[in-house]
């Protein structure tokens, strides 16, 4: 439902039309566009919108038109765009400290690590800045640790990953994925992985050898888009994994942190991993935050010299994660998250059929498989920027949303009429 006032685009135009649409707005945003796309890498793909303000679930083009944002920054904006709280506690730490390094301690550092470790119910915290950081620390550790404490010999430790996965853009992750352009023309790659189909417990546990030191998983693959395994699956591979002997990584990067109505989507199916990778929505939408958690066996194999980050754990980040953890406490979010998603799923069941193949979802997050007969991914979601919607598309004709938890459910709800609108034709 449009808030009173605001100058949204209105025009529905056609899926057709939308896909050749040149950038939207008056010259102000075409240039900026334009230039934005003449002087940077083609690494992405953006839509035609250039953001200049943001609030809550909302974001505003440098014209003052408004868009609902359905994407959320991949769930690094759980909690909506300049969510007071957090502004204010990284204002306020603006003023006294951002930058130690870690050859120092700082005032905000221990209370962070020991917040974020009680969330988790684990020892240890290991903060670093960016996901894939964040999952290249996790491997590290787990090879350590296989090899210093399940004594696998030197250089043969083996982790096992999933078909369809998405873990990051390092040399080391992309050369486990099996996106031909993750990895195309990026080689040679770093040996010890071995890749199973998702959600296919039997092959999980073919695989496993002597050698194995952990199964890196996601619980539901977000740039897959949101593919949620059979029930009982992830319950499946802990058990695998503690009859082996093997450490569960769980990647809770974009589904940990509230997104699908629990603190971590492994607690849908009350399993605990060796380690949680965790990141995007730690940093509030405002400063890069990731971590590594796990119990001391596991990350005290790790000694002075043998990893580390400059930036990270730094003060700043800490004083904004401290905050983030101090919202997840209270379970508010999670519980919106929940009952939102609700609304989310119903609107969405009611459009198979009708220009949707299927849907997944769990939470506020899920993926929407278009009818190819309508259109890409992309063009659903640039007929949707025509009505001020922002989403993603992902593998072809599948668009993800994922709203800030601090959605309104009628801004919601008037987010999916458009997609409906959009698709249903």
């Amino acid at each position: 439902m449009r808030a009173p006032g605001v100058d949204i685009l209105s025009t529905a135009g056609s899926i057709e039309s939308a896909s050749s649409a040149g950038p939207v707005g008056s010259a102000s945003s075409a240039g900026e566009f334009r230039r934005a796309e003449a002087r940077t890498a083609h690494n992405y793909h953006p839509l035609p919108v250039v953001v200049e303000h943001a609030e809550g679930a909302w974001m505003t083009d440098l014209e003052g038109r408004r868009f609902l944002d359905l994407l959320a920054g991949y769930s690094a904006l759980n909690f909506g765009h300049g969510h007071p709280a957090l502004l204010q506690v990284a204002h306020e730490q603006l003023d006294r400290l951002t930058l130690t390094s870690r050859a120092f301690v700082h005032d905000r550092f221990a209370a962070f690590c020991t917040a974020l470790g009680d969330l988790c119910g684990k020892d240890l915290v290991l903060p670093m800045n960016t996901g894939a950081e964040a999952v290249e620390t996790a491997i590290k550790v787990a090879r350590k640790w296989g090899y210093e404490v399940k004594g696998v010999a030197p250089g043969a430790a083996e982790i096992i990953v999933m078909s369809g996965n998405f873990h990051g853009r390092t040399t080391t992750i992309v050369g486990f994925s099996d996106d031909p352009d993750a990895h195309g023309g990026f080689g040679p790659f770093t040996p010890g992985f071995v890749m199973v189909p998702y959600g296919d417990l039997a092959a999980l546990e073919a695989a496993v050898t002597e050698n194995t030191v952990g199964v890196l998983v996601e619980p539901i693959q977000g740039e897959g888009g949101v593919v949620i395994p059979p029930d009982g699956y992830l319950r499946g591979v802990r058990e695998v994994c503690t009859r082996e002997s093997v450490l569960l990584l769980a990647d809770e990067i974009q589904s940990g942190l509230g997104r699908t109505g629990r603190t971590f989507a492994c607690d849908h199916e009350d399993v605990v991993p060796d380690v949680y990778i965790l990141g995007k929505a730690l940093g509030g939408g405002i400063v890069p935050v990731s971590a590594v958690v796990a119990d001391r066996d596991v990350l005290g194999v790790l000694r002075p010299g043998q990893h580390g980050s400059t930036f990270g754990g730094n003060p700043l980040a800490c004083a904004v994660g401290h905050a983030v953890v101090g919202l997840l406490a209270t379970g508010e979010h999670q519980a919106r998250a929940a009952e939102l998603g609700v609304l989310m799923r119903r609107r969405l069941e009611a459009l198979v059929g009708h220009g949707v193949l299927a849907i997944r979802t769990r939470g506020l997050w899920a993926g929407v498989d278009v009818d190819p007969a309508i259109g890409t991914g992309r063009a659903v979601c640039e007929a949707l920027m025509t009505r001020g919607v922002l989403a993603k598309d992902t593998h072809g004709s599948t668009i993800r949303l994922a709203p800030p938890l601090v959605v309104a459910a009628e801004d919601l709800d008037w987010g999916l009429d458009q997609l409906a609108a959009v698709v249903n034709r």
